[in-house]
């Protein structure tokens, strides 16, 4: 009987009883739900950090916002009094936890962080190009083709490009509006 209590006692998770940053896991794609649903609780304060970028879709170049930790955020909550109804919140799936502890985040983290996001908690990443910078043309009649940046002509918003057309080398002016960046593969060399 005496084993059997202790093994229960090493099973139940430790717990502060103070007012604590936690990481939570949140369901897929719902990270900013779970903060709006957090955010009405009494005595909790969420934390989601987002990005806003360009991506390329069927469309062309579209401005999209993501989860800056995809599946993750941020709760300042006092464990021991909210763990239950954090637990339950819309959009909460568990509270990052190892074994039978709660590892707590530092304030001065989530505190650069969020001089990166603002009050919005979004963070816009805005590439400027520059020469030899290899893009994707997303929009006009060049869709899809690949080029490479020869010149930035900033006043007017435009970039020259190197690109391989009806075979051979063409050299246009297109909006930089126009282009998503291209990270060479890592492995190609």
């Amino acid at each position: 009987m005496k084993c059997s209590a202790i093994e229960t006692q090493a099973e139940v998770p430790r717990i502060r009883a103070e007012l604590a940053w936690y990481c939570l896991r949140s369901l897929p794609k719902h990270e900013h739900i779970a903060a709006a649903h957090l955010r009405m609780l009494e005595g909790v304060t969420a934390f989601c950090p987002r990005i806003r970028f360009k991506r390329a879709s069927r469309r062309g170049l579209v401005r999209v916002t993501e989860a800056a930790f995809p599946g993750y955020l941020f709760a300042r909550f006092n464990l021991a009094e909210m763990r239950h109804h954090v637990l339950y919140v819309h959009g909460v799936s568990g509270i990052v936890r190892f074994g039978n502890r709660y590892p707590t985040i530092e304030e001065e983290s989530l505190a650069e962080l969020r001089d990166q996001t603002g009050v919005t908690e979004v963070k816009e990443v805005i590439y400027e190009f520059s020469q030899g910078d290899q893009v994707k043309i997303m929009k006009g009649v060049f869709l899809g083709l690949h080029a490479v940046v020869t010149q930035v002509l900033p006043a007017a918003q435009r970039v020259r490009i190197l690109m391989h057309f009806l075979g051979r080398q063409t050299e246009v002016e297109v909006e930089n509006t126009s282009l998503l960046p291209q990270a060479p593969h890592p492995l190609a060399a």
